[in-house]
This record gives structure tokens, C-alpha cells and sequence, in this order.
């Protein structure tokens, strides 16, 4: 049996997959720490792959220490996306350190995309930032902004003078539910907005960690005007998509 492996190595976690049989044999998700390959080797010392492809910030690192294809983190959501879900035709990966906006074809090629990878507004970091800055744990902090009022507006976006706005906010006396809603509701506004620029058919699926925050995935299908399909394993779609350029030899 054709068995290969796909390794995603971004800048919080790193991302481990395996197909065999045409279908999804392990899937993995690791902290980065301050040594990711570390963590690519140990995640690697029971795998036993045909090929393996790698995708993400520490792609070429890896390649140095392990010869192997890379491909670029929109091609292997793209690929990925589809395989998980074939009528996929858009992706919003929302990761640590940046936002893409993926359309692609019935075949899993990639239309167009946008990416916001030159600022953390938007990205999961910016919502750690956030959380920090109005004393919640990441779990605390989408339970507020899910039940909080939908009034507030955030009016930076920049993670510097967005974390020193709710600070003066909280000090104002302004409820921390409503910023954290705030917050949420303008990323949600940035990511329909990169959405809306590439074409937008059929089934929108959105994966990366963000995609595991309930409250932005209403906020943003809201402001779309339709569903926001969440991947079974959000974190894993592009180590899914380097597999599966892998096992096809693409």
C-alpha cells in the first residue's frame, strides 16, 4: 500500500499527516517550541512514508535536514481542502501568524488568493494578543465575545494600537465581553473582506486554528452571506494537502 506523509511547519505548531489507502491514516498537532525541527523528528520516528512533502513558514528549514519536496501553504490548503471536502471551491485559513483567502477549481488548483502575512491583525496570535490584554484564557475569551452585545467597534487593527485600545477601554469601565465581541467581529470583517475577493462558490471551508473559534466562524459566514464549513481537523488541511501532493507525485 502507497502510504505518504505531510508536514506542516508554522510558526506555533507543527502539523503531521499520513495517507494510506486514500485515506487519512494519522494526523498529528504539536507546539512549535523554540525548536521546531526537534519536534519534526520526533513526530517523524515512527512514520514509515513513501515521500514526504512539507509546507509552511519552517519549510525550507526542513528540506535542509531532510531532502524533500515543499510547496507553498496556499497550494497545500487548496489541496488539502478538497481532498477533506470535494465540493470545496474556497478556503479562509486563518493561522498563527497570518489569513489567506483561497478560490480554487473542481481539479484542486489554485484560482486566486489573498494573504495577509506583512501584519498579525487577523491571525491567531492577534487573538492571543487580546486575550491577554483583557485577562482571558483563549476559551474565556470566545465565551464572552459569544454572549456578548454586538454594539462595540474596534477601531485599530494593528495589534500594538488595538491592545493599547482595549486597555484604555477596560480602564474607561467598558465591559470586557464587549471588546472581546469587538475584537472578534473585526477580524471576522477583515477575513469576509479577502473572501469576497477571490470568487466565491459552492462550499467555503475554513480551517487553520482559528477555524476552531466558533464565534468568529458565525461571525464571518454571517458577513458572507453563507455557511462557513468547518474542516473535521481544521489544523491538519495543509499537512492533509502535502500528503496528498505526495501520494499523486504532483
Amino acid at each position: 500500500m502507497s502510504r505518504s506523509a505531510g508536514i506542516d511547519i508554522g510558526s506555533r505548531t507543527v502539523k503531521l499527516a499520513v495517507l494510506a489507502g486514500g485515506k487519512v491514516e494519522r494526523a498529528v498537532v504539536r507546539d512549535a517550541t523554540h525548536d521546531s525541527m526537534a519536534v519534526c523528528r520526533e513526530l517523524l520516528e515512527t512514520v514509515v512514508a513513501d515521500r514526504i512533502v512539507a509546507t509552511g513558514y519552517g519549510r525550507h528549514l526542513f528540506s535542509r535536514h531532510l531532502p524533500c519536496e515543499v510547496i507553498t501553504e496556499i497550494r497545500a490548503v487548496a489541496l488539502g481542502a478538497r481532498f477533506l471536502r470535494p465540493a470545496c471551491r474556497a478556503v479562509l485559513d486563518v493561522g498563527g501568524q497570518d489569513t489567506k483567502a483561497v478560490a480554487i477549481d473542481s481539479d484542486g488548483s489554485v484560482r486566486k488568493f489573498e494573504m495577509n502575512d506583512r501584519c498579525a491583525a487577523g491571525t491567531g496570535r492577534f487573538l492571543e494578543v487580546m486575550a491577554v490584554a483583557l485577562g482571558y484564557t483563549m476559551e474565556e475569551f470566545v465565551a464572552a465575545a459569544s454572549g456578548a452585545p454586538s454594539t462595540r467597534k474596534l477601531n485599530s487593527m494593528c495589534t500594538v494600537f488595538a491592545e493599547s485600545e482595549v486597555i484604555s477601554a477596560v480602564a474607561r469601565g467598558v465591559p470586557r465581553d464587549e471588546l472581546a465581541f469587538a475584537i472578534h467581529r473585526a477580524i471576522a470583517d477583515r477575513s469576509a473582506a479577502m473572501l469576497r475577493r477571490v470568487p466565491l462558490a459552492d462550499e467555503v471551508v475554513f480551517c487553520g486554528g482559528g477555524a476552531k473559534n466558533d464565534c468568529l466562524r458565525e461571525l464571518v459566514a454571517a458577513a458572507i452571506g453563507r455557511p462557513l464549513h468547518r474542516a473535521a481537523d481544521p489544523q491538519v488541511v495543509a499537512a492533509v494537502g502535502c500528503a496528498l501532493h505526495a501520494l499523486n507525485g504532483a
